[in-house]
């Protein structure tokens, strides 16, 4: 998980209230509440690398083919 491993991270790390909302307002939420992160929202089903990125400057919105948050949006 993001939230002890990712050292010097400022800021909201973890958006569990954002689960189910638009992609779009989920990524306009994470911009706002840490300006320190780049939001990339993402279509379940789409291929990307697995790595988790302790450096903390990546968010991953995954979302259904609604728009709709599909996993709770996390720093990593």
């Amino acid at each position: 998980m993001a939230s002890d491993q990712c050292q010097g991270s400022t800021g909201k790390y973890v958006w569990p209230e954002l689960l189910g909302v638009e992609g779009t307002v989920a990524e306009a939420t994470i911009e706002r509440e840490n300006s320190t992160v780049n939001v990339e929202v993402v279509l379940e089903g789409t291929i990307v690398p697995a790595d988790f990125v302790c450096v903390p400057d990546r968010v991953r919105v995954w979302v259904d083919t609604d728009d709709l948050v599909t996993r709770v949006p996390v720093i990593g």
